[in-house]
């Protein structure tokens, strides 16, 4: 499988700041690679919950985690704000990763026939046409 290219700023419809913090450094002095993927979950579960998609505590259909994967292309380190994980001024990602979730019944954990509407509207706002992944040289 051929490693991707870091994704630019202007490829997602939405970014969030995240403030890093001292203890996301490891060792190498840069933020641990685990990190990156509190970045990912706050990011989608906070856009989920401010538009009234996602309620931790009382809703009735709740997303499981199944799948994850992360690119790594550039180092970020505390105290750098990270948006979307681009450091300050940067064009192109530090790393680009994904989560495929499987909607479940919180009751039985059975998975839904279908999303949620308010969940369908929450997304809308995200979808991206499909880039076919680009080779490095």
């Amino acid at each position: 499988m051929a490693r991707p290219q870091p994704h630019r700023r202007g490829d997602y419809p939405h970014a969030r700041e995240i403030t890093t913090r001292w203890m996301d450094n490891d060792a190498y002095g840069h933020v641990n690679n685990v990190v990156y993927y509190s970045f990912f979950d706050t990011t989608v579960n906070a856009w989920l919950i401010e538009r009234g998609a996602l309620d931790v505590a009382r809703g009735t259909v709740v997303g499981f985690v199944v799948e994850t994967g992360c690119h790594y292309f550039a180092p970020l380190s505390y105290p750098q704000p990270v948006t979307a994980l681009f450091a300050p001024g940067e064009d192109t990602a530090a790393a680009q990763g994904h989560f495929i979730h499987v909607y479940v019944e919180r009751a039985s954990r059975r998975p839904v026939a279908s999303l949620p509407d308010g969940l369908k509207r929450a997304l809308e706002p995200l979808r991206v046409a499909p880039q076919p992944e680009e080779e490095s040289p």
